[in-house]
């Protein structure tokens, strides 16, 4: 765990700041990802999708060159339900697009789902951590083509400052307390 990290009085997920980021969640580029990879990312990603949904969390969806790479795969596309600013781009950091990049640096806590880990996940990433923004990695919400690459990228958003955390960390973290008129309902959702 990096000092920043270790130190951060917000390293922990709180709904009142949070913004839910799916980075190029497409067909195409799902479809070259390993089966079990894509399964898991599509069913974490539709779980944070919906809490964020319930609990009133502002989502972003960013799409990579969609003539090429398709819409958000479908699954995805129902949790979103329509909700949810969706962004198309060419440069692989979200950061790039300067209207995504300005909603990404008001609040001060990104939590990142998407494709490919070592590539958009992690030029935007490291973009956010630049610009003084808590970065939230949901492991399991992320995929690449290479377990390894993976890993790589993972270990180096670590590095930089990112934490890396996983699906229902981030869902409890949100709802604080069991007493939360929301958990039966959104507990559920990993059961």
């Amino acid at each position: 765990m990096s000092a920043s990290a270790t130190h951060n009085p917000r390293a922990r997920c709180e709904r009142a700041r949070s913004r839910l980021v799916l980075i190029d969640l497409q067909e195409r580029l799902l479809a070259a990802m390993p089966e079990a990879a894509r399964a898991e990312v599509e069913r974490n990603a539709a779980r944070l999708i919906e809490a964020a949904r319930k609990l009133g969390i502002p989502i972003e969806v960013s799409r990579q060159y969609p003539k090429g790479l398709g819409e958000v795969t479908a699954p995805l596309q129902q949790a979103l339900d329509g909700e949810g600013a969706v962004t198309d781009k060419t440069a692989f950091s979200c950061c790039a697009e300067a209207d995504l990049h300005t909603r990404l640096t008001r609040g001060d806590q990104i939590i990142l789902t998407g494709a490919e880990t070592h590539i958009c996940v992690t030029q935007t990433a490291l973009e956010l951590l630049e610009a003084g923004v808590t970065v939230f990695v949901v492991e399991d919400g992320v995929c690449s083509r290479d377990t390894g690459r993976k890993r790589n990228g993972l270990e180096r958003l670590r590095a930089a400052g990112a934490i890396i955390t996983n699906h229902e960390s981030v869902l409890f973290e949100w709802l604080r307390d069991a007493a939360d008129p929301q958990f039966r309902e959104l507990s559920q959702l990993i059961r």
